[in-house]
């Protein structure tokens, strides 16, 4: 009866302290994969993650999380088990009172699933904080703030006069291109110049500066994933989730608002305001659209036509089911870019064609058959690389009829995620910026640099560039950089306003996200 009894108190315990104890385990695997992989970029990078569109994913980034990751998880839980609950001949007991005695080790089945729920308990807890998860649960909890309502200059309310001849615009989204890559001697991070091409550009052009060389811009709270940094740019607005959600019948909606018809409905853009005054607008991209709702940013806010891998196939850039990294290599998006421009550009109406590359993500970037080996690393030949497919386009571009009407805006995203070969080439506690360029704009002026500024001045410059008035020169958190106001940036310190964007907002729920019942 005894030995029956055993085993049941044995299997009692075991399997959920196993759970458990996985659970908590996958937790700081998964954790310290993603700060190891993705660097500290935002618990809200991830909670946005998983309440939205993820197919198509890179598969040697899925690959790298499961054996990394889970698999690391699944070994330590194994060993943790084994020690706690494996039945050992040796056994060290201590005395308790004058005739009973209590077993140290092996554990009882009762004290080893107690240790298992407590360790599983500090694990998920201090998970929490290597990801900052904790900071984005207390400023979702805590009492709102009226910041981002106060400071928001909303385009429905500020009047925006186009030229008579309307300027065409081109932005080239370059997936986490930042001045770190630039030399030393531009304030750069590397030992060598990785991008000459676009550093040659942005000083015969124009540049926005933290420095006196060609510099950039900060990625702020809510900017600093690719989606995100979109919306940032398109609306000068972080991009924030809420803690209540929609409610929906729709099963194939993750019901967030950003899915599929509610991506920030509040949010008047860039692309909404193009649209009003007449633009015929498109999006492209060499991966999967859908992949963290970018198809709905766009399409729900003026844009015509998106273009992307599923695209390609149908017109014939790539053979039907090719994929490579992402989707197809820029190689093919710069063929397809052209391709498709020449047919927009002869519509009788003014254009705006926004692409997005991807052979620079992270981990280590897509090594194409334009690479060189210049370098030692693979990330840095990447990096290189796309500086030099860049500079062919803008000359393609210059190239063509329509470039006298038209802007060109280059931007990085945000900051490179490939955290390792950051953390290896550069300096602790560089300052990282964002690169960005304006070629053929119609605005000029000679406050370029030592600024400080993010992406959400991106929106009304990028609308000052193409030849318009804005009055008062600021559109929701952004300040139009061709003029003399200062940023956000100028008037708080980072720390700062990171803090207070971050802080609830009813005015975001409410009117952005439009949340209210």
């Amino acid at each position: 009866m005894k030995k029956q009894k055993s085993k049941k108190r044995f299997s009692f315990w075991i399997i959920p302290s196993a759970i458990f104890l996985f659970a908590g385990m996958l937790g700081l695997t998964s954790a310290l994969w993603y700060i190891n992989v993705f660097g500290n970029v935002g618990a809200d990078a991830i909670v946005y993650t998983l309440f939205s569109e993820v197919g198509n994913a890179a598969p040697a980034l899925i690959y790298n999380y499961i054996f990394s990751a889970v698999l690391s998880a699944i070994v330590i839980t194994a060993a943790i088990v084994l020690f706690l609950f494996a039945n050992y001949k040796k056994k060290i007991t201590v005395s308790v009172g004058e005739h009973k005695k209590f077993s140290l080790f092996p554990f009882p089945k009762w004290l080893a699933g107690v240790i298992s729920l407590v360790m599983s308990g500090l694990l998920l807890f201090y998970s929490t904080t290597v990801v900052g998860l904790n900071k984005y649960i207390k400023h979702l909890i805590s009492s709102p703030i009226p910041f981002i309502q106060d400071e928001y200059a909303s385009p429905k309310n500020v009047k925006v006069t186009f030229p008579e001849e309307k300027q065409n615009l081109i932005i080239i989204y370059l997936e986490s291109m930042e001045t770190t890559f630039l030399s030393e001697e531009y304030h750069g991070g590397s030992s060598a110049n990785l991008i000459p091409e676009l550093t040659r550009l942005a000083e015969e052009n124009i540049n926005f500066s933290n420095n006196e060389t060609v510099g950039g811009f900060k990625a702020l709270y809510g900017a600093t994933w690719t989606v995100a940094a979109m919306m940032a740019m398109n609306s000068g607005l972080p991009l924030k989730l809420p803690l209540k959600y929609q409610n929906t019948d729709k099963d194939d909606d993750k019901a967030n608002s950003y899915g599929a018809d509610s991506f920030a409905p509040g949010a008047t853009m860039l692309t909404d305001v193009l649209h009003k005054n007449g633009y015929y607008q498109s999006f492209m991209c060499g991966s999967n659209a859908d992949f963290g709702n970018r198809r709905q940013l766009f399409t729900q806010h003026g844009v015509d036509r998106i273009y992307d891998i599923s695209t390609a196939y149908d017109d014939g850039i790539v053979p039907d089911g090719y994929f490579v990294w992402w989707g197809m290599e820029d190689l093919y998006l710069f063929k397809y870019a052209k391709q498709e421009l020449t047919k927009i550009a002869k519509q009788d109406k003014p254009f705006a064609f926004t692409m997005l590359t991807v052979d620079t993500h992270h981990v280590g970037g897509y090594r194409c058959r334009y690479c060189r080996y210049q370098y030692s690393e693979q990330y840095a030949n990447v990096i290189s690389c796309s500086s030099r497919q860049v500079n062919d386009f803008v000359n393609w571009i210059k190239k063509q009829d329509f470039y006298e009407n038209t802007t060109i805006v280059i931007t990085g995203d945000h900051p490179s995620m490939d955290n390792e070969y950051i953390k290896k080439n550069t300096t602790p506690n560089y300052d990282r910026r964002v690169y960005n360029c304006f070629i053929n704009s119609r605005a000029t002026t000679e406050n370029t640099k030592n600024r400080l500024f993010s992406s959400l001045d991106m929106f009304p410059t990028i609308l000052a560039s193409l030849g318009c008035e804005i009055e008062g020169d600021r559109l929701g958190l952004g300040v139009n950089l061709f003029s003399n106001l200062p940023t956000l940036c100028e008037e708080y310190s980072y720390e700062e306003l990171n803090d207070k964007l971050a802080a609830k907002s009813d005015f975001y729920d409410n009117v952005i996200l439009q949340l209210s019942d």
